[in-house]
């Protein structure tokens, strides 16, 4: 560890000279992050040498997700997505629970070894999109607009909705291994989910509150309105882990009640900026540590079964249940496959891997289950990287050839 932080803050510090250059590119920050952590990581420099059970390591991935729910929860209106619903809603309410049961199903298949409990928590965290891992294509003026908004408004709704999901399916492979009691688990999983909702509704709306009133009193500094965001985040966090909730769901759930508050008070500024700030700051160290950490040691257990799980769940678990999310919407193929393909998996699934690798009570294949899954984070970080703005140059082209086709992408 005496080294890990230097070559970190080296890391950083050189991706800021060129970030300029970078940007737009075939090559992403993730990309560039996630190689330097290969790079210096134990299983070839040594400079960043930490287990990935190590608490530094837990604490930074489950800050970052904190912070990047918050904010993606904060910003959601559902007064201005109704107009947008469509896609969002085909994505999340066909397109998620069919990739779900698609992950669960090749898992079976392709991973024999692992039993169905820890083949369905596979596809749970699998399940979450990165748009960060393809950012051109969420930021791409000359993409539609209806695209771009609903692959953004998918990836940051997807990762709330699949931590409860993620805690429940845990606790199954723990009670089926014997590892916990079933009653035991049904008692953690209320009580992650029902502490984790109510710290959140309390710090989102105590922070929405302060910041409301004081700016109506004039008197908060445009300084500390951008951190009453962080703390939100980070006291729904910390008030629903000690009570037993899930930090993640109460960030979530702080997100959403802080923006609508906020919202109805017709306050219209965006304090968000240092939480953004923060969060990018907080994921680059993620997937550096991810390289280092993780995915190094991951490579050397690489089997054909691993992989082909791998391209499996970029390609048919994916693309296949948003083509049937799609259906009756008169969508044309190439808004499809793309909007099939880019569904990155990054930050969630990193977490989620780094908490089972924290239990207590290991599960009986969770190597397997583990290696799998940060194989796909890899090879999703290189195949959406250098996809990501040719291919949403070349939609974007076609969209602009056929305005009419895109017109009917969202409507049901």
């Amino acid at each position: 560890m005496t080294w890990a932080l230097p070559a970190i803050a080296t890391v950083l510090l050189i991706f800021a000279s060129i970030s300029g250059r970078v940007s737009g590119t075939p090559i992403t920050a993730p990309m560039i992050f996630t190689a330097a952590g290969l790079l210096l990581g134990g299983v070839s420099l040594g400079l960043i040498d930490v287990e990935a059970t190590a608490e530094i390591i837990k604490l930074l991935a489950e800050v970052t997700l904190a912070m990047v729910l918050f904010s993606d929860a904060s910003r959601v209106d559902l007064a201005e997505l109704r107009a947008e619903i469509s896609l969002p809603m085909r994505l999340l309410g066909i397109g998620l629970p069919l990739t779900i049961a698609a992950g669960f199903a090749v898992a079976v298949v392709v991973l024999g070894d692992l039993a169905w409990p820890e083949a369905l928590l596979l596809a749970v965290i699998l399940a979450p999109t990165d748009a960060a891992l393809g950012q051109a294509v969420v930021t791409l003026p000359v993409l539609p607009a209806r695209v771009r908004q609903g692959l953004n408004v998918e990836s940051g709704l997807n990762d709330g909705i699949c931590v409860p999901l993620f805690l429940i399916v845990l606790a199954i492979a723990h009670a089926e291994s014997g590892a916990i009691g079933e009653g035991a688990a049904a008692r953690l999983v209320s009580e992650q989910i029902g502490y984790g909702v109510l710290a959140g509704l309390v710090a989102g709306a105590i922070a929405a509150a302060i910041l409301v009133t004081a700016q109506r009193r004039h008197t908060i500094d445009p300084l500390w309105a951008q951190i009453v965001p962080v703390a939100a985040a980070l006291l729904g966090y910390t008030v629903a882990v000690p009570l037993g909730g899930s930090g993640f769901i109460a960030a979530f759930v702080g997100g959403l009640t802080f923006g609508t508050i906020r919202r109805r008070t017709a306050n219209d500024s965006d304090n968000a900026g240092l939480l953004d700030e923060s969060g990018d700051l907080f994921n680059a160290v993620t997937f550096i540590v991810f390289g280092a950490v993780l995915l190094g040691p991951a490579l050397g257990h690489l089997s054909w079964a691993v992989l082909g799980y791998a391209v499996l769940s970029l390609t048919v678990v994916r693309m296949v249940p948003v083509a049937l999310s799609m259906i009756g919407t008169h969508t044309r193929a190439p808004t499809i496959a793309f909007v099939g393909w880019f569904g990155p998996r990054g930050l969630a699934t990193i977490v989620f891997v780094i908490l089972i690798l924290e239990e207590h009570q290991e599960l009986p294949h969770e190597d397997l289950l583990l290696t799998t899954a940060v194989v796909t984070i890899g090879l999703s970080v290189l195949a959406h990287g250098l996809s990501a703005a040719p291919l949403a140059q070349r939609y974007a082209a076609w969209a602009g050839r056929h305005p009419r086709a895109e017109q009917h992408t969202t409507r049901p």
